[in-house]
């Protein structure tokens, strides 16, 4: 089994050509420290979770899209601007690529949904979401209404000045790709941008059930063991690649 790259801040340059571009703003990030066989059945073949000091984290993350384009071109009016919620894992696959395992992603684009389902398999839902700013203040709310599932979270956060740039913090955002299960393989779907510009975080309010959708239980019952903000960055993907081989 390959070891690890070392976690950088600095993304690896992309293959050509550009799959698409986005703007990831105002983004809360909220964690939890778990043991790593509590979540490895969520993850696809050829993938563990990653750890750091024998611990993996489960991330809840909401944030606005901006002005996501496919390939070079410009933002998709209307559709390329939304709001997001995801619950996520991360990632290491037998290459020692790190990357990102979505448990759900829950978008107000109704086109987004469908469209990232189709094309990539990951697990975007329809929801109902709300965003404000109230000075350093940011509001975020989500209820989604999906077959199988019924659940709404409500998070409020403030932000501070930069944040360390510690081994935690690297550890949750530099990830340079996601995987994903998909036609019988594993693959891997590469992306860059610049190192976040993290802020400190205060958790004013967190009610949540995303958590509990996605299969585990009540540690959103608890408080996160690490809050972060960050104004956003953008990002670029490419074209996936197989993380292992086919399903036979």
């Amino acid at each position: 089994m390959t070891v690890p790259e070392p976690v950088s801040v600095i993304a690896p340059a992309l293959r050509r050509p550009r799959l698409l571009t986005q703007r990831w703003r105002d983004v809360a990030f909220l964690h939890w420290a778990v043991d790593p066989g509590a979540v490895a059945r969520f993850f696809p073949p050829g993938v563990r979770p990653d750890v750091l000091d024998g611990r993996t984290y489960v991330g809840l993350v909401p944030f606005r899209m901006v002005g996501a384009g496919v390939g070079g071109g410009p933002a998709v009016p209307w559709a390329g601007t939304f709001l997001e919620t995801n619950v996520r894992l991360y990632s290491v696959d037998r290459t020692g690529r790190r990357g990102i395992v979505f448990l759900s992603l829950d978008a107000d684009r109704a086109v987004v949904v469908a469209g990232a389902r189709a094309t990539f398999g990951l697990p975007y839902r329809f929801a109902r979401m709300s965003f404000h700013a109230d000075g350093d203040d940011r509001h975020y709310g989500t209820q989604v209404r999906w077959p199988g599932c019924r659940a709404t979270t409500r998070v409020v956060v403030r932000a501070g000045g930069p944040a360390d740039d510690g081994p935690l913090e690297r550890f949750l955002t530099a990830r340079w790709g996601l995987h994903v299960a998909r036609f019988g393989r594993t693959w891997y779907v590469p992306n860059a941008h610049s190192p976040w510009p993290l802020r400190t975080a205060r958790l004013l309010t967190l009610d949540d059930g995303l958590v509990a959708a996605a299969g585990l239980g009540g540690l959103a019952r608890r408080p996160p063991d690490h809050v972060a903000f960050s104004d956003g960055v953008a990002a670029e993907f490419a074209l996936p690649t197989p993380a292992t081989r086919p399903r036979r």
